[in-house]
């Protein structure tokens, strides 16, 4: 009995603080809980930052296979001459709008994992986003994302800093979502608030311990001390990255490259957060796709790139991994109206200083298609297995609800 209660009431109190790392260090807070410990930050702990591209990236115009003549029969129109192409390999080239993720690729930091999907593919964006975000289709029960898996797992082992975070003012991806640990959003610095009334939750801890019997005492006020202490430290070291962050590079006036702006000023605080995720939306071209995807593209990759720069200047690279994903790619042949629309199988991006560069797979054969389609070469959760094994240093099988091969991402 005493042991439940002692939970409940840790939970309670977990709970609670768990969105607050922004509560205010003022008078209306006790001192002995103001008291921080000066704890000393870690900086060597590696971090995911997932980047979803939402609406169903064209994966062919992405990473062009300029040397096959079924490229160009498929797309008259849309297809992208090899001349304009930023060359990256023998057959194959990069759209012209990501000279960014080029240079990271040039330098050594960024790969292209070619022909990713899974069996028996689903054309609907929720559907595929759903089983991208879970590993699982939609007969199974699917209450947690493989992130959110991955967190809760892990839980124990994470630091006292919010393991997750999704930053963006939309809803939060399923991806994160988790059974027993909080993952928060924020769609901007100044959101790091806490979502409650922080007094009454420090109020309510201090009546439960005032009243508790005596041998309960020392471990909940412990709890309390050591939550609140990381709470407030955390506040202090995002306060001080808003007040002194100052960009190494110019990111570009754009929606993504603030989010990771964001994302990069939280990693230099010293937030020990272990994943972030961020969306850009709007890649779904049924039709005139020329010109909106060419935005798209740049929009990402002039992004990725400021960010991964931003990162290398304040020595962090080394410790990020970037993994873009989309739900699925476009059918080979373009549409009679200018557009492509929804397939299959497609290519991720993935970049970061310990990252294998090139190109990883093999290049997809447009003369054997799936009903039209790109067919996968690669399990999506190869990627997944290959990340969490390698990278976050967890066993993956537990997390993506299976057994597949880990593809081998980094050096």
């Amino acid at each position: 009995m005493k042991s439940s209660i002692s939970l409940s009431r840790r939970q309670f109190v977990k709970t609670s603080l768990g969105g607050c790392l922004s509560i205010g260090v003022g008078t209306a807070v006790p001192s002995f809980l103001a008291n921080a410990l000066g704890e000393q930050v870690k900086q060597d702990e590696n971090i995911l930052v997932v980047v979803q591209l939402t609406g169903g990236n064209d994966g062919l115009n992405t990473v062009v296979p300029f040397q096959d003549d079924a490229y160009y029969k498929a797309r008259p129109k849309l297809g992208i001459a090899a001349k304009d192409l930023l060359k990256e390999g023998g057959e194959l080239g990069l759209h012209p709008s990501l000279r960014g993720f080029h240079e990271l690729m040039q330098e050594g930091t960024a790969s292209v994992v070619q022909g990713v999907g899974y069996p028996n593919p689903n054309r609907s964006h929720f559907e595929s986003m759903d089983i991208w975000h879970t590993c699982l289709r939609k007969d199974k029960k699917r209450s947690d994302g493989w992130l959110g898996r991955y967190v809760d797992q892990n839980n124990g082992s994470l630091s006292e800093d919010v393991p997750a975070l999704h930053v963006g003012g939309g809803k939060q991806p399923l991806a994160l979502a988790t059974r027993n640990v909080r993952v928060p959003s924020l769609n901007k610095l100044t959101d790091f608030q806490l979502q409650g009334n922080h007094q009454e939750v420090i109020e309510a801890v201090l009546e439960t311990e005032l009243t508790s019997p005596a041998s309960e005492k020392g471990g909940l006020l412990d709890f309390v001390q050591s939550s609140t202490t990381s709470a407030i430290s955390a506040s202090k070291r995002v306060s001080d990255a808003v007040q002194q962050y100052r960009p190494e590079f110019k990111y570009p006036e754009t929606d993504l490259a603030r989010k990771l702006s964001t994302v990069a000023q939280l990693i230099n605080s010293g937030l020990k957060t272990s994943v972030y995720y961020v969306e850009l939306d709007g890649f779904d071209t049924h039709a005139e796709q020329v010109d909106t995807h060419a935005i798209l593209l740049r929009d990402w990759s002039d992004a990725v790139s400021a960010f991964m720069k931003d990162l290398k200047a304040r020595d962090h690279a080394d410790r990020v991994c970037v993994m873009t994903f989309s739900e699925f790619g476009r059918r080979v042949a373009e549409n009679a109206s200018g557009g492509t629309d929804h397939g299959a199988a497609g290519p991720m991006l993935i970049c970061g200083g310990k990252v294998k560069s090139g190109f990883l797979g093999q290049t997809p054969d447009l003369t054997d298609l799936d009903d039209g389609d790109i067919q996968h070469q690669i399990d999506f959760r190869q990627v997944y297995a290959g990340i969490l094994r390698d990278w976050l240093h967890v066993s993956p099988r537990e997390v993506i609800l299976g057994q597949f091969p880990p593809l081998s991402l980094f050096s």
